[in-house]
């Protein structure tokens, strides 16, 4: 645990949260897309490009959803916050777009292994049953399994908790040093069914099939019951979005349509709400 995390412990919950949860949890699958930005090739007349897929909303980070199949060991409710997560192979697109696009600039394949990121990112809700679209702009932070251990924390390290704390709110004070990262993030893996979980012990994602690979221990569909299956997890990473807008387009009605904008301001760590036109 570090110290880093609950520092928004005096904030209140976001005032689209109540009903952002309510309107994903009516989707069958809370599937959303999510926007990120790639580095363009030498010569390009612009700087990044933009590359979307969908991902799956996997809860509020510290906040895992219940699910009684979950066979991992998991955190008390210590923590609360507002920032959705999806899970993701490390060896996927996003995860590079993700800590080239920060303002760090990390570059170097070895740096995207481990915990760290901050690049923006866009991710979009299409709730058909209530006709309302969600949208939340912000910076997204990777969660690896270094994010705990012995020894010095890495600079990425340092940032996710520093960057992510600072949006955790306490909801059981006292016990904010028996809160693990690690755990949550055991956790996530647990969450999934064997199937998915095995997704992370899979060949190498957008590699020729005709090149070699270690098909010793990388095989497709591939069910994993241990959580702490060593191929999967060297792959499975959580990433949480920290969100600076939040937009709600309510299209239910078009004659009182409406757009709700919704920005975190630093200064006071409170959301500012403005009504718009849709």
């Amino acid at each position: 645990m570090s110290s880093t995390a609950g520092r928004g412990a005096g904030q209140s919950p976001a005032p689209w949260r109540s009903a952002f949860h309510d309107h994903i949890s009516r989707m069958d699958s809370p599937e959303f897309v999510l926007s990120t930005l790639e580095t363009a090739p030498k010569g390009s007349p612009v700087p990044y490009l933009p590359r979307a897929r969908y991902c799956i909303f996997r809860g509020f980070w510290a906040e895992l959803p219940e699910n009684k199949r979950n066979p991992a060991p998991q955190n008390e409710r210590v923590y609360e916050s507002d920032l959705p997560t999806f899970t993701t192979d490390v060896r996927m697109l996003k995860i590079p777009q993700i800590f080239k696009s920060s303002s760090g600039h990390a570059s170097d394949e070895e740096q995207w292994q481990g915990s760290g990121g901050g690049g923006p990112v866009e991710a979009v809700w299409w709730v058909k049953d209530t006709m309302i679209q969600w949208r939340l702009k912000g910076e997204a932070f990777v969660v690896g399994p270094d994010i705990e251990g012995d020894g010095e924390e890495s600079s990425g390290v340092r940032t996710v908790k520093s960057e992510v704390g600072d949006r955790m709110r306490v909801a059981k004070p006292g016990q904010e040093k028996d809160w693990s990262w690690a755990k949550e993030v055991t956790a996530h893996f647990g969450n999934l069914s064997p199937g998915m979980r095995g997704s992370f012990s899979g060949p190498p994602p957008g590699q020729p099939v005709n090149q070699p690979y270690d098909d010793e221990h990388l095989k497709l569909g591939r069910p994993v019951e241990d959580v702490n299956d060593a191929v999967a997890r060297k792959h499975f990473r959580v990433v949480v979005i920290k969100p600076e807008q939040v937009e709600q387009i309510d299209l239910s009605d078009p004659q009182k349509a409406r757009r709700h904008l919704y920005t975190f301001v630093k200064d006071t760590s409170e959301w500012k709400t403005q009504e718009l036109w849709p």
